[in-house]
């Protein structure tokens, strides 16, 4: 690991995927830490798992891209080269599958002692065997699909992330691969036994105990569980849109999205050691051996998700964190949000606070004769969305509802597909952006007629209008009817309409022309006071090279300079003469921490939609909005100062590119258990 580490950080910077699994690495450390109950603990190791997944097929699938099509590629920050990168993150790897096999090792003991028994091949009794080849056969075979690989029957493509059985067989004394691929339909977890103990077994664990059956005339001679991860990384350019589809992106992207079970594979994922299996498929799939893990436990943990049903409610509710329910400020109401927001500016922080407030604002839109035009930018949807529920019935009361909507937000771009059908059949104005530009932003432009005048109602936020994610994600929102923002939020929606990227605007930042440079600015006034100055920001990445090398700018200058960043951060604090006067905390809890806060000593303050990456401000549609409410902007302030008092979720990062825990010192500080508890007091 001391290698690779050397590697990728270069004083002062960080190579940004090695600072991703770093995150990730924080993420699982949740799964192991018995201050948080045991089945979120369960869940945390499901989410590591699954955020591996996506950097696998996303991240490692892009440097494979670049490595075979921009071979002279090199990180601006570090100059390591795809390849480096590549095997850089192919050696880091195992690592976090041994302490991942370590910590489900740990959660079975706690679950057994709960009363769940979570059954492996490898331990179950020949009782449990007997009762577990009674469900495969009756539950599970109906839904497999073996197969044996010869001249008649032809290698089938492995699906990604789809659970196989390989097997090596002989017949008749002729050797021959069989397969057996698992159904979709197949329960995650299967009963084995109930009583005082519940005992339940994942189904890939019957998979490979009993798949052998499935080929009765054939010897074994090895098995394996396998999992293939493919490259989820793809092009949609407007211009292929124009050529190919008859100027419909749409239809391109759903082209494009049905592509990605054939692009090419990245990961080899096996539950055992087989050398013979392992070179026949390295073979078939032209990958290379350090593409290829060893699983000690299961290939996905989604079933931690729902593993407390298998608890009586007595049990389960102290197995959970505390449930709660998302405040909603003092003041509003259903029914009286639009003469609100046109009284004063109103701030909503998420998850401690509903959603509630926007989505009454909505309705009451959709039906109140005042209001003439909504539009808004949709980037990520709940499943059973309210807000496309409101917008449907705008536009069905004369509205005129204009919908921004995202299609390349990645894994969900078949939801925005089919939600973008639905508000066009009800006689919404919808279209995917502008140009290249994926667009980010979180703002909702409501333009009305109240007692003769034209006015304005501006929502601006840093999360997506997703009902689910507002009770999980941190996130802020302020409402507004600033006259200025609201004629920048006019502007914003008709130059995304007329491809109009590189306009000014009054107040709002916009990348990819204005954001940049205006988070640049006012960095540059402090700058300016040196030791006077200070820079506190919080967001979830930062990467972008021209904004760490200001950062580091201030730092030499004397400025004081703190950062919250969740995730990626490529700049190294505390180094000598560089970043000295920099500190970096991480915090990973209970809520997803999303919330982008740009805070200048100046007096200054954004929040905004967008991180410090290069993607989101010079390829993305983004909005940093000025906090202008006195009120708000010290309330933001304040949770600020207590996010980084946070010594119980908060790590630090030090020179040397680790990150570490913080003191307890003189008392634990868990920041989002104290807003949970604060803003559910009235505040």
């Amino acid at each position: 690991m001391a290698k690779e580490k050397s590697r990728c950080i270069c004083a002062p910077y960080i190579n940004r995927e090695y600072s991703w699994l770093q995150f990730d690495g924080r993420v699982l450390d949740q799964a192991r830490d018995n201050g948080n109950p045991l089945l979120e603990r369960c869940r945390f190791l499901s989410i590591f798992i699954s955020n591996l997944d996506e950097f696998v097929r996303v991240r490692l699938g892009s440097l494979l891209n670049l490595e075979l099509h921009s071979p002279d590629y090199t990180d601006n920050k570090t100059g390591m080269s795809a390849r480096e990168q590549i095997d850089t993150i192919l050696s880091m790897l195992p690592a976090y599958y041994k302490k991942a096999d370590e910590t489900f090792s740990r959660l079975r003991k706690e679950l057994r002692k709960a009363g769940v028994d979570i059954l492996m091949h490898s331990t179950m009794t020949d009782t449990q065997k007997t009762k577990a080849l009674s469900y495969f056969q009756e539950n599970i075979v109906p839904f497999l699909s073996p197969l044996i690989l010869d001249a008649k029957h032809p290698m089938i493509r492995f699906e990604n992330q789809r659970l196989y059985l390989v097997l090596k067989l002989e017949r008749d004394g002729r050797e021959m691969f069989g397969v057996v691929t698992m159904g979709m339909r197949v329960d995650q977890l299967v009963p084995v036994s109930s009583g005082k103990k519940t005992r339940i077994a994942p189904s890939e664990e019957l998979l490979y105990l009993f798949g052998d059956s499935l080929f009765p005339q054939c010897k074994v001679k090895e098995k394996a569980l396998v999992r293939i991860t493919r490259n989820a990384d793809f092009e949609a350019s407007v211009e292929d849109a124009d050529i190919e589809y008859d100027f419909d992106f749409s239809k391109l992207i759903r082209n494009r999205v049905e592509s990605r079970g054939s692009l090419a594979a990245v990961r080899l994922e096996m539950n055992t050691q087989s050398e013979e299996l392992k070179q026949f498929l390295i073979k078939h799939l032209g990958i290379r051996k350090n593409q290829v893990f060893v699983v000690g436990g299961c290939f996905s943990y989604k079933y931690m998700f729902s593993i407390d049903d298998f608890f009586p409610e007595a049990v389960r509710s102290g197995l959970r964190y505390p449930s709660f329910k998302g405040s909603v400020p003092a003041g509003l109401q259903r029914g009286t949000m639009i003469d609100t927001a046109l009284r004063r500016d109103i701030f909503l922080s998420y998850p401690f606070q509903s959603m509630d407030p926007l989505l009454w604002l909505l309705d009451e839109c959709a039906d109140d004769p005042r209001v003439n035009n909504i539009k808004i930018t949709i980037y990520r949807l709940a499943r059973h969305s309210r807000i496309v529920q409101s917008l449907v019935r705008a536009a069905e009361n004369g509205k005129d509802v204009s919908v921004v909507m995202e299609l390349c937000a990645r894994f969900d771009e078949e939801s925005n597909l089919s939600y973008a059908k639905q508000l066009q059949e009800a006689g919404c104005t919808v279209f995917y952006g502008a140009e290249n530009y994926k667009v980010h932003s979180k703002i909702i432009s409501i333009v009305l007629r109240d007692k003769g005048k034209v006015r304005y109602i501006t929502h601006l936020g840093t999360g997506n209008y997703n009902e689910s994610t507002a009770k999980q994600y941190t996130d802020l929102n302020i409402i507004t009817s600033d006259k200025d923002i609201g004629q920048d939020g006019v502007a914003f929606f008709r130059n995304l309409a007329t491809l109009t990227i590189d306009a000014s605007y009054k107040r709002l930042l916009v990348a990819p022309f204005s954001l940049k440079q205006g988070i640049m600015k006012a960095m540059d006034k402090e700058i300016e006071k040196g030791a006077e100055g200070s820079i506190t920001c919080k967001m979830n990445s930062l990467s972008d090279k021209e904004m760490i090398d200001k950062l580091v700018e201030a730092s030499m200058k004397g400025v004081r300079v703190r950062l919250l960043i969740r995730g990626i951060c490529c700049l190294v604090p505390g180094v000598p003469g560089l970043t000295e006067n920099i500190i970096v905390k991480s915090i990973v809890g209970r809520f997803l921490e999303h919330s982008r806060i740009y805070s200048f000593g100046s007096g200054e303050m954004f929040i905004s939609s967008a991180d410090l990456m290069t993607r989101n401000v010079d390829r993305r549609v983004e909005i940093a909005t000025p906090v202008l409410d006195p009120e708000i902007r010290k309330t933001i302030k304040a949770m600020l100062e207590l996010m980084f008092k946070d010594n119980v979720k908060g790590r630090v990062l030090g020179n040397n590119g680790q990150y570490s825990a913080i003191p307890q010192l003189p008392e634990p500080v868990n920041s989002q258990e104290y807003f949970l508890g604060y803003f559910h007091a009235g505040n």
